[in-house]
């Protein structure tokens, strides 16, 4: 009996069932039945096979420990091999589990079913959107499509098929554990490791759901409208909660992360929450001083250029930059004035140009004023 298959005594497979097996004994049992066979000694030795098989697969625990190391026995005929009596460790007795004592410390061997069982949270989904300078500004609407993984609407997320349900397994009797028998010199040693018929959950699904396949998810294209904030900076990150990927065994949806990309502007730049443009000016504008029309992200803007006005000079308009994400109050818009030098000058004005620079003097020119004086310094002769 050590060494034959209990299933193939009884001519059923592993997965029978208790009725299977206890229709098929009866059958065995009749057939080799003494009074059906006297002084037939080879259908003696059947019947005490089909017994003995039949005593240990009828017995749920007596099964499941057959199904996990081959015998019914609690001790694998530990205590030979290596050591005379062999008694195994003393104080463990010769069947001793140490995945148990491992797992005291370090958690056990190929985890638990209890990990295995336990609700774990959906993965997070990330997408990325390009919107305008304006909509980054002022914030906006936006209608995406993206793909993540959804409980299985015809299921409930089971896996089993309508009207079904998932069973007790078989192989590691429901613990999702199987434990795996070992001979050493000191008896019979004893890990566990998840059990491979129903990935450490205990359950299987005999009749899966035909449009999951036994997943309980699946995959789904969503259509999602999400609002971006006033404010935001290119990459910066949105995140909505609960609409990532689906958990398993009740654990809740993951996050959905959008990437935010900001398309750059033909007249303004950012830096933080202040923006910034160049506006040309005519010499005459910057020497006499000018009321002038500046493009803000509100439109138009009056500003007063002041007299003597130099190339680089930078005036603010408060208030006219980017909204503060999450707060109150915006930043500022600063203008820096670019002075464009007139081309194709006509006979007259060039004429009229002469006579003015005849008409000025040092004090017109402060900054060429400075640096004469500098180089006078320098160079005796100059």
């Amino acid at each position: 009996m050590e060494n034959e298959d209990l299933y193939k005594i009884l001519g059923v497979s592993r997965t029978a069932s208790e009725d299977e097996i206890k229709k098929a004994y009866r059958k065995l049992a009749k057939k080799y039945h003494p009074d059906l066979n006297k002084g037939d000694k080879q259908a003696e030795e059947k019947l005490k096979s089909v017994n003995k098989a039949y005593e240990v697969l009828s017995d749920k625990n007596k099964r499941a420990q057959y199904d996990q190391f081959g015998s019914a026995e609690p001790n694998f005929g530990g205590g030979g091999g290596g050591f005379q009596g062999g008694g195994g460790f003393s104080g463990f007795g010769d069947d001793f589990d140490l995945g148990d004592i491992f797992g005291s410390f370090f958690g056990g061997f190929g985890g638990r079913s209890r990990a295995s069982n336990s609700p774990r949270k959906g993965s997070d989904v990330g997408i990325s959107i390009s919107i305008t300078f304006e909509e980054a500004a002022f914030g906006c609407k936006k209608s995406i499509r993206y793909n993540r993984v959804v409980l299985c609407s015809a299921c409930s997320g089971t896996g089993a098929k309508n009207g079904s349900s998932k069973v007790r397994c078989r192989t590691c009797g429901g613990t999702g554990q199987i434990v795996l028998g070992q001979r050493t010199p000191f008896g019979t040693i004893q890990t566990s490791q998840t059990c491979n018929a129903c990935g450490g959950s205990g359950q299987v699904i005999e009749h899966p759901c035909g449009v999951c396949n036994g997943q309980g998810r699946v995959r789904s294209s969503e259509n999602l409208e999400i609002e971006v904030p006033a404010g935001i900076d290119n990459g910066q990150t949105l995140n909505v909660r609960g609409k990532g990927n689906s958990g398993v065994n009740g654990g809740g949806y993951g996050d959905l992360h959008v990437e935010v990309g900001v398309r750059s502007h033909p007249i303004f730049s950012r830096k933080n929450n202040d923006v910034s443009c160049e506006i040309p000016i005519t010499f005459v504008q910057a020497a006499l001083g000018a009321d002038i029309t500046v493009p803000t992200l509100d439109g138009k803007a009056t500003y007063h250029v002041h007299e003597g006005t130099q190339p680089g000079d930078i005036f603010r308009l408060k208030g006219k930059g980017i909204p503060f994400i999450h707060g109150s109050g915006r930043g500022d818009q600063l203008v820096k004035a670019v002075i464009e030098i007139p081309r194709n000058l006509s006979d007259e004005q060039a004429e009229l140009l002469k006579k003015f620079e005849s008409l000025s003097s040092s004090k017109n020119y402060q900054k060429k004023k400075s640096f004469l004086d500098r180089i006078k310094k320098l160079f005796a002769n100059w």
